[in-house]
């Protein structure tokens, strides 16, 4: 036996692509198994733009998990690089982690049923926790595995439960072979990427009506400064001139608490104090412009 595979006998390691409808809690399901806070959270649908890699590292395996847009059915530009993402997701996987709503399993289940056909699959039930007589989540669960989605896991990302269980599963369903990350890592972007995704949050949860979906933030200048803060320079772009007085808010006042609740997260994830600089930039219907996307959003990374 070579080297290679002796190395590798015994441990299992794939990638998992983490699919379901906007606001079904992916990311804050990836969050809850890794144990830290990597995906950008907020109780908005379609927070998630990018196909985010985290990594679950243990001593017999290594899980890879793509969290994914909530599927759509893409109106204009941005949303079309957001669907791509999904699939680019269901290519790379060797397995699929189909989340459902809890209060309506069997209804987004139905979304799904094209794109898990053929696939290694497993099913988590989120948001249990508010549903009040767990046995009424029995037929459901009966009907999941009638129409073919047999790994059924019920799971609360909010709270913990039933985490373990799932992710337990997760790992016995991953073919056997080498990591292919450091046993270390926990993702595959560069720091600014989630630098900009924790402003990006904190506009999420501060702001309400169109203002979240019409922003974008771009990290223009980040400097690591042994023995003092670390700077960091981003602009934060809007798609109209009003859309930029409410973000800054009066006498800069709305724009000062979206740069506290990101800086207080990017130092966590960090481990560092920075000096965080936000500036507020008008792109006229930058979700529909191709050249800006590229050269700012996706094809920048």
């Amino acid at each position: 036996m070579s080297e290679t595979a002796d190395s590798s006998a015994g441990f299992r390691s794939g990638y998992v692509a983490i699919i379901g409808l906007p606001n079904v809690g992916k990311s804050t399901l990836l969050n809850r198994m890794l144990g830290t806070h990597l995906a950008a959270v907020a109780p908005r649908p379609q927070t998630t733009r990018h196909r985010l890699l985290g990594i679950l590292n243990g001593p017999e395996h290594q899980a890879v998990f793509f969290d994914t847009p909530g599927l759509l059915d893409p109106k204009y530009p941005l949303q079309q690089h957001m669907k791509r993402e999904i699939d680019l997701a269901l290519t790379d996987a060797d397995l699929v982690l189909l989340v459902l709503d809890a209060s309506r399993p069997v209804e987004d289940a139905a979304s799904f049923t094209g794109l898990v056909a053929g696939r290694k699959a497993v099913v988590a039930l989120n948001k249990v926790d508010l549903v009040k007589e767990k046995k009424d989540l029995l037929p459901s669960v009966e009907r999941l595995v009638a129409a073919g989605f047999a790994d059924v896991f019920m799971v609360s990302a909010l709270i913990g439960g039933g985490i373990e269980e799932l992710k337990a599963a997760i790992v016995a369903r991953l073919p056997e072979g080498r990591p292919f990350y450091a046993p270390d890592a926990i993702a595959d972007r560069p720091e600014r990427f989630f630098v900009a995704e924790f402003i990006r949050e904190a506009v999420f949860n501060l702001y309400g009506e169109e203002i979240p979906y019409s922003t974008a933030v771009v990290i223009e200048e980040f400097k690591e400064r042994p023995g003092r803060k670390d700077y960091i320079r981003a602009n934060v772009y809007v798609e109209r001139g009003s859309q930029k007085a409410i973000i800054i808010g009066r006498d800069g006042d709305a724009l000062k608490r979206v740069g506290t609740q990101a800086r207080r997260n990017i130092e966590g994830f960090l481990g560092r104090p920075v000096f965080l600089e936000l500036w507020v930039k008008v792109a006229e219907a930058w979700r529909k412009n191709e050249q800006f996307l590229r050269e700012n959003i996706y094809d920048r990374e």
